[in-house]
């Protein structure tokens, strides 16, 4: 049976690299990790490929994105990618595996959910991560003290006029959300595209 060629997110085939090599600074040598919101699996199937030590497991809300998710897996052919799983940010209780993970991961999801998937987002990574753990975003992302570029201005304006819940947030919120759950903001870095990835931690009120 000859399968169609699996979809394929521009953005994600531009941007995979440029993330891949911010990863490799920030995460550890190896490790387990988990991705929230993988979609296509262009993400999953790039960075299982470099980072050779790292196990990780994708994850999609959409139980339409799913079986596309599960060829990209299948087609990638890693022992180090797990089968994807269905995960909704939102959930009081994500259905994952008992052992936490070193490093969670999250793309693009964050404008495009209602703001209730970011506070689902950050207590769940304060659940599941394990102590010394980091919780990786990327994406689009307004902030107080820097001027928002034409481009995700227009991109905002859009999202909103399509869903009232979504758009993009305030880089202060996500913190402010993240510190609720007991993360702190640790790292901050410029990407192509005008996009931020951030890299969060358990404070050290949490972690004490």
């Amino acid at each position: 049976m000859t399968h169609p060629p699996l979809p394929s997110s521009p953005a994600a085939e531009r941007n995979k690299q440029p993330i891949l090599e911010v990863l490799a600074r920030v995460l550890p040598a190896h490790g387990d990790a988990l991705e929230l919101a993988a979609g296509t699996g262009q993400h999953a199937a790039w960075f299982a490929a470099a980072l050779t030590r790292w196990n990780w497991q994708p994850t999609e809300a959409d139980a339409r994105l799913l079986p596309v998710l599960a060829r990209r897996v299948e087609a990638a052919g890693l022992p180090n990618l797990r089968a994807p799983l269905q995960l909704d940010a939102t959930a009081p209780e994500w259905p994952l595996p008992a052992h936490a993970f070193d490093a969670i991961y999250c793309a693009n999801m964050l404008h495009i959910a209602p703001w209730a998937a970011c506070a689902g987002l950050m207590h769940g990574a304060a659940r599941h991560l394990r102590a010394g753990g980091l919780l990786v975003t990327y994406g689009p992302y307004l902030e107080d003290a820097v001027p928002t570029a034409p481009g995700n201005l227009a991109f905002d304006a859009d999202l909103r006029a399509r869903d009232p819940a979504w758009g993009l947030r305030r880089l202060e919120d996500v913190a402010a959300e993240a510190r609720r759950a007991g993360l702190a903001l640790r790292e901050r870095h410029a990407m192509p595209a005008n996009n931020l990835l951030l890299v969060f931690g358990f404070s050290e009120a949490a972690a004490s």
